[in-house]
Protein backbone atom coordinates (compact mmCIF):
# COMPACT_ATOMS: atom_id res chain seq x y z
CA UNK A 1 0.00 0.00 0.00
CA UNK A 2 1.35 3.55 -1.25
CA UNK A 3 1.97 6.27 2.09
CA UNK A 4 0.19 9.09 1.41
CA UNK A 5 2.33 12.48 1.19
CA UNK A 6 2.53 14.32 4.06
CA UNK A 7 1.28 17.57 2.08
CA UNK A 8 -1.85 15.43 0.88
CA UNK A 9 -2.63 14.14 4.53
CA UNK A 10 -2.45 17.32 5.91
CA UNK A 11 -4.57 19.01 3.64
CA UNK A 12 -7.29 16.59 3.83
CA UNK A 13 -6.51 17.01 7.84
CA UNK A 14 -7.18 20.68 7.60
CA UNK A 15 -10.60 20.01 5.16
CA UNK A 16 -12.04 17.74 7.74
CA UNK A 17 -11.70 20.51 10.63
CA UNK A 18 -13.86 22.65 9.44
CA UNK A 19 -16.58 20.52 9.79
CA UNK A 20 -16.39 20.45 13.62
CA UNK A 21 -18.44 21.87 15.84
CA UNK A 22 -18.39 25.21 17.06
CA UNK A 23 -21.25 27.48 19.54
CA UNK A 24 -23.55 29.09 16.76
CA UNK A 25 -21.15 27.58 13.89
CA UNK A 26 -19.23 30.35 14.42
CA UNK A 27 -16.12 28.44 13.34
CA UNK A 28 -13.86 30.29 15.44
CA UNK A 29 -9.92 28.85 14.08
CA UNK A 30 -7.50 29.26 11.63
CA UNK A 31 -5.21 26.86 10.37
CA UNK A 32 -1.21 27.42 8.84
CA UNK A 33 0.62 24.70 7.11
CA UNK A 34 4.40 24.59 6.90
CA UNK A 35 6.98 21.93 7.06
CA UNK A 36 4.70 19.63 7.35
CA UNK A 37 3.21 21.13 10.21
CA UNK A 38 -0.39 22.58 11.15
CA UNK A 39 -0.99 25.20 13.48
CA UNK A 40 -4.13 25.80 14.85
CA UNK A 41 -4.95 29.25 15.97
CA UNK A 42 -8.02 31.11 17.24
CA UNK A 43 -9.85 33.59 15.50
CA UNK A 44 -10.59 36.66 18.31
CA UNK A 45 -12.81 38.17 15.68
CA UNK A 46 -15.30 34.73 15.86
CA UNK A 47 -15.45 35.23 19.59
CA UNK A 48 -18.89 35.39 21.41
CA UNK A 49 -18.00 38.96 23.47
CA UNK A 50 -20.95 38.90 25.31
CA UNK A 51 -21.64 35.57 26.67
CA UNK A 52 -17.75 33.99 26.12
CA UNK A 53 -15.90 36.41 27.55
CA UNK A 54 -13.17 34.13 28.88
CA UNK A 55 -12.77 32.20 25.42
CA UNK A 56 -14.16 28.89 27.24
CA UNK A 57 -15.96 28.33 24.09
CA UNK A 58 -13.78 29.13 21.11
CA UNK A 59 -11.17 26.83 22.78
CA UNK A 60 -13.46 24.43 22.98
CA UNK A 61 -14.31 24.85 19.86
CA UNK A 62 -11.14 24.52 18.69
CA UNK A 63 -10.55 21.02 20.34
CA UNK A 64 -13.14 19.87 18.54
CA UNK A 65 -11.14 20.57 15.34
CA UNK A 66 -8.08 19.80 17.01
CA UNK A 67 -9.74 15.99 17.30
CA UNK A 68 -11.15 15.75 14.09
CA UNK A 69 -7.23 16.53 12.35
CA UNK A 70 -6.22 14.10 14.70
CA UNK A 71 -8.55 11.12 13.46
CA UNK A 72 -8.05 11.99 10.19
CA UNK A 73 -3.96 11.49 10.40
CA UNK A 74 -4.17 8.12 12.10
CA UNK A 75 -6.77 7.38 9.35
CA UNK A 76 -4.34 8.29 7.06
CA UNK A 77 -1.56 6.04 8.74
CA UNK A 78 0.26 8.75 10.82
CA UNK A 79 0.55 8.78 14.54
CA UNK A 80 -0.22 12.69 15.14
CA UNK A 81 2.34 14.19 17.06
CA UNK A 82 0.20 16.95 18.49
CA UNK A 83 1.48 20.02 21.03
CA UNK A 84 -1.30 22.03 22.98
CA UNK A 85 -0.16 25.50 23.71
CA UNK A 86 3.30 25.29 22.60
CA UNK A 87 4.24 28.96 23.17
CA UNK A 88 3.15 30.76 25.65
CA UNK A 89 3.85 34.31 24.12
CA UNK A 90 1.55 33.74 21.00
CA UNK A 91 -1.83 32.54 23.27
CA UNK A 92 -3.93 32.67 20.20
CA UNK A 93 -1.59 29.23 18.53
CA UNK A 94 -3.15 26.73 20.54
CA UNK A 95 -1.65 23.99 19.21
CA UNK A 96 0.35 22.39 16.37
CA UNK A 97 0.08 18.75 14.92
CA UNK A 98 2.29 16.58 12.60
CA UNK A 99 2.49 13.01 11.27
CA UNK A 100 4.45 10.78 13.30
CA UNK A 101 5.05 7.13 12.54
CA UNK A 102 3.51 5.24 10.69
CA UNK A 103 0.94 2.97 11.70
CA UNK A 104 -1.87 0.66 10.73
CA UNK A 105 -5.30 2.28 10.63
CA UNK A 106 -7.67 0.31 12.60
CA UNK A 107 -11.60 -0.15 12.42
CA UNK A 108 -12.56 2.59 15.25
CA UNK A 109 -10.75 5.10 13.30
CA UNK A 110 -12.16 4.56 10.34
CA UNK A 111 -15.69 4.64 12.21
CA UNK A 112 -14.86 7.94 13.45
CA UNK A 113 -13.35 9.51 10.11
CA UNK A 114 -16.44 8.64 8.19
CA UNK A 115 -18.73 10.32 10.46
CA UNK A 116 -16.91 13.68 10.37
CA UNK A 117 -18.83 15.07 7.69
CA UNK A 118 -22.02 13.27 8.41
CA UNK A 119 -22.47 14.46 12.18
CA UNK A 120 -25.10 17.25 13.07
CA UNK A 121 -26.57 19.21 15.54
CA UNK A 122 -30.29 18.77 16.59
CA UNK A 123 -32.19 21.50 18.04
CA UNK A 124 -35.46 20.10 18.95
CA UNK A 125 -36.80 16.91 20.88
CA UNK A 126 -35.77 14.05 20.12
CA UNK A 127 -37.67 10.43 18.44
CA UNK A 128 -38.96 7.90 21.20
CA UNK A 129 -36.11 5.16 20.65
CA UNK A 130 -33.90 4.42 23.63
CA UNK A 131 -30.16 4.96 23.40
CA UNK A 132 -28.86 2.03 24.79
CA UNK A 133 -26.48 2.03 27.97
CA UNK A 134 -23.84 0.03 26.51
CA UNK A 135 -23.15 2.99 23.71
CA UNK A 136 -23.12 6.00 26.92
CA UNK A 137 -20.63 3.50 28.44
CA UNK A 138 -18.81 3.79 25.04
CA UNK A 139 -19.12 7.19 24.59
CA UNK A 140 -17.99 7.82 28.26
CA UNK A 141 -15.33 6.09 28.21
CA UNK A 142 -14.13 8.19 24.38
CA UNK A 143 -14.38 11.31 26.79
CA UNK A 144 -12.09 9.77 29.45
CA UNK A 145 -9.95 9.17 26.81
CA UNK A 146 -9.40 12.39 26.05
CA UNK A 147 -9.47 13.59 29.60
CA UNK A 148 -12.84 14.76 30.44
CA UNK A 149 -15.51 13.17 31.91
CA UNK A 150 -19.21 12.47 30.29
CA UNK A 151 -22.07 11.90 32.65
CA UNK A 152 -25.19 10.64 32.29
CA UNK A 153 -27.90 12.39 34.44
CA UNK A 154 -30.24 9.39 35.66
CA UNK A 155 -31.84 11.02 38.49
CA UNK A 156 -35.13 12.62 36.89
CA UNK A 157 -35.00 15.28 39.76
CA UNK A 158 -31.33 16.35 38.26
CA UNK A 159 -32.27 16.23 35.04
CA UNK A 160 -35.69 18.93 36.20
CA UNK A 161 -32.87 21.12 37.77
CA UNK A 162 -30.90 21.13 34.89
CA UNK A 163 -34.10 21.79 32.54
CA UNK A 164 -34.85 24.31 35.26
CA UNK A 165 -31.11 26.29 35.08
CA UNK A 166 -31.43 26.13 31.59
CA UNK A 167 -35.08 28.38 31.19
CA UNK A 168 -33.62 30.68 33.53
CA UNK A 169 -30.82 31.79 31.97
CA UNK A 170 -32.53 31.45 28.42
CA UNK A 171 -35.13 34.18 30.21
CA UNK A 172 -32.28 36.43 31.09
CA UNK A 173 -30.45 35.93 27.95
CA UNK A 174 -33.65 36.64 25.92
CA UNK A 175 -34.22 40.37 27.84
CA UNK A 176 -30.81 41.19 27.79
CA UNK A 177 -30.73 43.42 24.44
CA UNK A 178 -26.36 42.31 24.04
CA UNK A 179 -27.11 38.68 24.26
CA UNK A 180 -30.08 38.55 21.48
CA UNK A 181 -27.98 40.88 18.98
CA UNK A 182 -24.89 38.32 19.71
CA UNK A 183 -27.21 35.45 18.73
CA UNK A 184 -29.07 37.38 16.04
CA UNK A 185 -25.52 38.07 14.70
CA UNK A 186 -25.24 34.18 13.80
CA UNK A 187 -28.32 33.59 12.82
CA UNK A 188 -28.55 33.14 8.71
CA UNK A 189 -31.98 34.40 6.93
CA UNK A 190 -33.75 31.77 4.46
CA UNK A 191 -31.59 31.88 1.38
CA UNK A 192 -28.83 33.04 2.71
CA UNK A 193 -25.43 32.95 1.07
CA UNK A 194 -23.26 32.93 4.22
CA UNK A 195 -20.99 29.68 4.80
CA UNK A 196 -20.82 30.07 8.84
CA UNK A 197 -23.66 30.70 11.22
CA UNK A 198 -27.23 28.40 12.21
CA UNK A 199 -28.99 28.90 8.86
CA UNK A 200 -32.79 28.67 8.74
CA UNK A 201 -32.83 25.04 7.94
CA UNK A 202 -30.89 24.37 10.93
CA UNK A 203 -34.08 24.57 13.72
CA UNK A 204 -37.53 23.72 13.64
CA UNK A 205 -40.30 27.05 13.26
CA UNK A 206 -42.44 25.24 16.24
CA UNK A 207 -41.25 22.79 17.53
CA UNK A 208 -42.79 20.22 19.92
CA UNK A 209 -41.70 21.22 23.68
CA UNK A 210 -39.50 18.54 26.13
CA UNK A 211 -40.99 17.59 28.75
CA UNK A 212 -39.25 18.82 30.99
CA UNK A 213 -38.64 21.70 28.92
CA UNK A 214 -34.94 22.68 27.87
CA UNK A 215 -35.43 25.69 25.85
CA UNK A 216 -33.49 25.93 22.36
CA UNK A 217 -31.96 29.37 21.28
CA UNK A 218 -33.98 32.05 19.29
CA UNK A 219 -31.94 31.99 16.48
CA UNK A 220 -34.95 33.81 13.93
CA UNK A 221 -35.87 36.29 16.86
CA UNK A 222 -39.15 37.87 15.66
CA UNK A 223 -39.00 36.57 12.05
CA UNK A 224 -40.63 33.31 10.75
CA UNK A 225 -37.61 31.68 10.00
CA UNK A 226 -36.82 27.53 10.55
CA UNK A 227 -38.24 24.68 9.27
CA UNK A 228 -41.80 23.21 9.00
CA UNK A 229 -41.90 20.38 11.59
CA UNK A 230 -45.12 18.37 13.19
CA UNK A 231 -45.95 20.45 16.63
CA UNK A 232 -46.53 17.09 17.77
CA UNK A 233 -43.61 15.23 16.44
CA UNK A 234 -40.46 14.59 18.16
CA UNK A 235 -40.67 15.49 21.73
CA UNK A 236 -38.20 12.89 24.07
CA UNK A 237 -36.04 14.38 25.79
CA UNK A 238 -33.22 11.72 25.10
CA UNK A 239 -29.90 11.36 27.83
CA UNK A 240 -29.37 14.35 29.45
CA UNK A 241 -25.39 14.56 29.87
CA UNK A 242 -23.07 16.71 31.25
CA UNK A 243 -19.25 17.05 29.98
CA UNK A 244 -16.75 17.73 32.77
CA UNK A 245 -13.49 18.46 33.31
CA UNK A 246 -11.38 18.44 36.56
CA UNK A 247 -9.69 21.85 35.77
CA UNK A 248 -11.05 24.71 34.29
CA UNK A 249 -7.92 26.41 32.33
CA UNK A 250 -7.37 26.80 28.97
CA UNK A 251 -5.87 23.27 28.27
CA UNK A 252 -8.58 22.01 30.27
CA UNK A 253 -10.93 23.84 27.49
CA UNK A 254 -9.42 22.13 24.44
CA UNK A 255 -9.30 18.85 26.19
CA UNK A 256 -12.88 19.62 26.58
CA UNK A 257 -13.40 19.96 22.66
CA UNK A 258 -11.49 17.39 21.61
CA UNK A 259 -13.57 14.77 24.25
CA UNK A 260 -16.48 16.26 22.95
CA UNK A 261 -15.87 15.29 19.12
CA UNK A 262 -14.78 12.10 20.08
CA UNK A 263 -18.55 11.42 21.77
CA UNK A 264 -19.77 12.92 19.08
CA UNK A 265 -18.50 11.24 16.21
CA UNK A 266 -18.60 7.53 18.26
CA UNK A 267 -22.38 8.98 18.94
CA UNK A 268 -22.88 9.47 14.84
CA UNK A 269 -21.72 5.85 14.19
CA UNK A 270 -24.41 4.78 15.63
CA UNK A 271 -27.59 7.31 15.09
CA UNK A 272 -27.67 8.91 17.86
CA UNK A 273 -27.41 13.12 17.49
CA UNK A 274 -26.55 15.43 20.17
CA UNK A 275 -28.32 19.23 21.21
CA UNK A 276 -26.90 21.35 23.00
CA UNK A 277 -27.88 23.45 25.88
CA UNK A 278 -25.07 25.79 27.01
CA UNK A 279 -26.99 28.94 28.00
CA UNK A 280 -26.44 28.57 31.81
CA UNK A 281 -22.28 27.40 31.41
CA UNK A 282 -22.37 31.33 29.86
CA UNK A 283 -23.64 32.50 33.09
CA UNK A 284 -21.14 32.44 35.65
CA UNK A 285 -23.43 31.94 38.85
CA UNK A 286 -25.19 29.52 37.16
CA UNK A 287 -22.70 27.07 36.14
CA UNK A 288 -20.93 27.92 39.71
CA UNK A 289 -24.03 26.35 41.46
CA UNK A 290 -23.76 23.39 38.25
CA UNK A 291 -20.63 22.42 39.50
CA UNK A 292 -20.75 22.72 43.03
CA UNK A 293 -24.28 20.99 43.15
CA UNK A 294 -24.18 18.55 39.71
CA UNK A 295 -20.96 17.90 38.63
CA UNK A 296 -19.34 17.09 42.62
CA UNK A 297 -16.60 19.93 41.94
CA UNK A 298 -15.79 19.14 38.67
CA UNK A 299 -16.53 21.93 36.28
CA UNK A 300 -19.50 21.84 33.38
CA UNK A 301 -17.98 22.28 29.84
CA UNK A 302 -20.86 21.47 28.23
CA UNK A 303 -24.66 20.23 28.66
CA UNK A 304 -26.61 18.07 26.26
CA UNK A 305 -29.07 15.99 25.11
CA UNK A 306 -28.19 12.15 23.02
CA UNK A 307 -31.28 11.09 21.15
CA UNK A 308 -32.21 9.38 17.55
CA UNK A 309 -33.30 12.07 15.13
CA UNK A 310 -34.76 11.07 11.48
CA UNK A 311 -34.67 15.03 10.50
CA UNK A 312 -32.16 15.33 8.12
CA UNK A 313 -30.44 18.97 8.09
CA UNK A 314 -27.93 20.19 6.13
CA UNK A 315 -25.01 22.26 7.25
CA UNK A 316 -22.48 24.93 5.68
CA UNK A 317 -18.85 25.58 6.57
CA UNK A 318 -16.86 28.37 5.27
CA UNK A 319 -14.30 27.42 2.38
CA UNK A 320 -10.65 26.35 2.63
CA UNK A 321 -9.55 30.18 1.36
CA UNK A 322 -11.01 31.49 4.43
CA UNK A 323 -9.47 29.78 7.15
CA UNK A 324 -5.97 28.64 5.99
CA UNK A 325 -3.71 31.12 5.94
Amino acid sequence: MAIPSAKRVLDAAVEAARWAPSVHNTQPWTFSVSEETISLRADPDRKLRVSDTTGREVLISCGAALFTMRTVLRHEGFEPVVRVLPDPDRPSLLATLRPGAGIQPDESTAVLAGEIRHRRTHRAGFADVPVPDRLIDRLSAAALSEGAKLTPVRAPEAVDVLAALTQAAQGVQAQDRRFSLEVIRWARPPGSSRTDGVPADGYPRAAAPTEPRFPQRDYAWRHDWGYDADPRGAAAVGVVALLTTPGDGRQDWIAAGQALQHVLLRASAYGVSAAFHTQALEMGLLREFMRQGLCSGEHPQMLMRLGVTFDEKGSVRRPLSEVVW
